[in-house]
């Protein structure tokens, strides 16, 4: 009997693939809200992550902290027509923070390399707009890192959680198997989006935003907070039922085997339990 195997593994961008700590779109949206009048933590920045960043600008405005202080200044609740403004503002901010955090994760390239060699397909859905994505590809085509599929915010009717962008990096690859796709991402809406697929799915924690770290950062901290954050953020990852957790994508092949192997049992992800 033939046996079956991976086919295609869609990637995440920023905290999966580039940019350690997911730390690009944070900083963006902090100055977005201050350019606002509005004092918004980085924590609360965090909370939506994985969303399309039109959708992600809308929940940050629903949450209590920032909807009490845009009532004070505005006199009424937000409406489209200010997430569509905010929208404009927020872009050629995140471009510039893009370039500023714009370096693979370490192990990215050489995992491509080695997925190339598996005859593995690369695939990406993101968050992020075509344009951003436009600022993106180049920089990471330069560090040793290419995708043979992607979709992006805008590009179909919903966003993640819902799982139209993986159907549309499945229909680029002309593959139709969910069971032969791994979604690999850092976010609840991202591994749910994997999840609505049906594929497997891995979660990553300590690249991420769960952690929300750079390396430098995180080489800066004494060994036992290193330690007791790595924990928390793998738990929080855990936490969204993934079929996997790993640190980061430098620890995806044994994964990627271990799959392989369930794979010839007959065995499904958790998805369709």
């Amino acid at each position: 009997m033939m046996k079956t195997s991976i086919e295609a593994i869609i990637f995440d961008w920023a905290g999966t693939t580039i940019d350690f700590g997911s730390r690009a779109p944070m900083g963006a949206f902090v100055k977005l809200f201050e350019s606002e009048g509005i004092d918004m933590t980085i924590a609360q920045a965090r909370i939506p992550m994985g969303m399309n960043k039109w959708d992600h600008i809308n929940a940050l405005l629903h949450l209590p902290g920032i909807q009490s202080q845009w009532l004070r200044i505005h006199g009424r609740s937000h409406s489209n027509a200010d997430v569509d403004r905010l929208l404009g503002i927020f872009v050629p901010m995140n471009k510039i923070s893009i370039r500023e955090c714009g370096q693979l994760i370490p192990g990215v390239a050489e995992l491509a390399r080695e997925l190339r060699e598996r005859e593995i397909k690369i695939g990406s859905t993101t968050g992020y707009t075509k344009e951003l994505l436009d600022i993106l590809i180049p920089i990471a085509k330069e560090q040793g890192y290419e995708v043979d599929a992607l979709s992006y915010a805008g590009d179909t009717p919903l966003g993640r959680p819902a799982a139209q962008m993986m159907h549309k990096c499945a229909e680029q690859l002309g593959f139709d198997n969910p069971l032969l796709f791994i979604k690999v991402d850092d976010t609840k809406p991202g591994i749910e989006e994997g999840m609505n697929f049906g594929c497997w799915t891995v979660g990553v924690a300590v690249s991420g935003n769960a952690l929300g770290l750079s390396c430098e950062e995180l080489g800066a901290l004494p060994q036992e907070d290193v330690t007791s954050l790595k924990d928390f953020a793998r738990n929080a990852i855990q936490a969204m039922r993934p079929d996997y957790v790993i640190d980061s994508v430098a620890d995806l092949l044994p994964v990627i085997d271990k799959i392989n192997r369930r794979l010839d049992l007959g065995e499904k992800p958790n998805s369709w339990s």
